[in-house]
C-alpha cells in the first residue's frame, strides 16, 4: 500500500510541474500580474510612498515619490544629509529644484533627470503590470529554474528598439506567481551583454492601492555577484 501511495504522490507531483511548464509565458504573466495587481488597479495608480536606499560608504537616501498614473503626474523629493532635491513632471512639463548655475556642464539636464527618475520608478514599481507595455515582447517559453537555491518560474522580456536594449528575466514563485527577483543584461546575456546588468533580490511587501508591491530590493552585480545596496518601501 505505501508503494502505491508514493506512486500516485510521484505521479500529482509530475502533473504539477508538467502543468507549470506547459503553460504560455503570456497565461504565467497574467498570473503575476493577478497576485500583485488583483483588481487591476495599476492603470489608476495615485499614492505618495517614501524609499529609503542604503549603500556601501554612502549616507542613506531618502526619496518621497509621487506617482499619479491617470493624471500624468510625477514628483520625486531626495533628501541625504539634509539637501533636498525635488523634479517634478506634471503633464509634461518639468519644474525642479535644480538650477543652471548648479547643474553640472556636460551632463543630462535636470529635466532629462526628472525623466529618467520618472520612467525608472514607474517601471520598477509598475511590475509586473508594466510587461503589458507597447514595445515589450514576451518570450513565449516558460523556463523552469533554480535561481540562488530557490525553484522559479523564468520569464524572458525583451523591447522594441525604439523602446531599449535591455533584456529581463523575471523570476516567479512557482506556487504563488510573485515576483521574488529580476535580472537584466544590457545586451545579450549570452554574448557581449553576459557581464552586464545586475540582479534584483525582492522580499517583504507593501500594498499601496491595494497593489502587492516589493518593500525590500536589494541588488547584486550579475558579472560578480558585488553587492551594490538595498531600497526599502518605508513609508506608504
Amino acid at each position: 500500500m505505501k508503494f502505491y501511495i508514493l506512486a500516485f504522490s510521484l505521479f500529482i507531483l509530475n502533473v504539477k510541474n508538467s502543468s507549470a511548464q506547459e503553460m504560455k509565458a503570456s497565461e504565467v504573466l497574467d498570473k503575476a500580474i493577478a497576485y500583485h495587481d488583483p483588481n487591476g488597479n495599476w492603470e489608476q495608480f495615485n499614492s505618495t510612498f517614501q524609499v529609503t536606499m542604503a549603500t556601501p560608504e554612502n549616507l542613506d537616501r531618502v526619496s518621497d515619490i509621487t506617482i499619479n498614473i491617470a493624471d500624468d503626474f510625477f514628483k520625486l523629493i531626495n533628501t541625504r544629509d539634509g539637501e533636498k532635491t525635488t523634479y517634478t513632471l506634471n503633464k509634461g512639463k518639468c519644474t525642479t529644484s535644480i538650477t543652471d548655475s548648479i547643474a553640472q556642464a556636460g551632463a543630462r539636464t535636470p529635466c532629462e533627470t526628472a525623466s529618467l527618475y520618472k520612467n525608472y520608478y514607474t517601471y520598477l514599481y509598475g511590475l509586473p503590470m508594466k510587461l503589458k507595455d507597447p514595445g515589450a515582447i514576451l518570450s513565449p517559453a516558460v523556463e523552469t529554474v533554480t535561481f540562488k537555491d530557490k525553484k522559479y518560474l523564468k520569464l524572458k522580456v525583451t523591447y522594441d528598439k525604439t523602446v531599449g536594449s535591455d533584456v529581463w528575466f523575471f523570476y516567479l514563485n512557482p506556487t504563488s506567481y510573485a515576483m521574488e527577483v529580476y535580472q537584466f543584461f544590457k545586451g545579450d546575456p549570452n554574448g557581449a551583454g553576459k557581464d552586464t546588468g545586475e540582479y534584483i533580490l525582492l522580499s517583504e511587501e507593501s500594498t499601496i492601492n491595494s497593489i502587492k508591491l516589493p518593500k525590500v530590493r536589494a541588488w547584486y552585480y550579475n558579472k560578480d555577484d558585488a553587492y551594490l545596496g538595498t531600497d526599502t518601501i518605508t513609508k506608504n
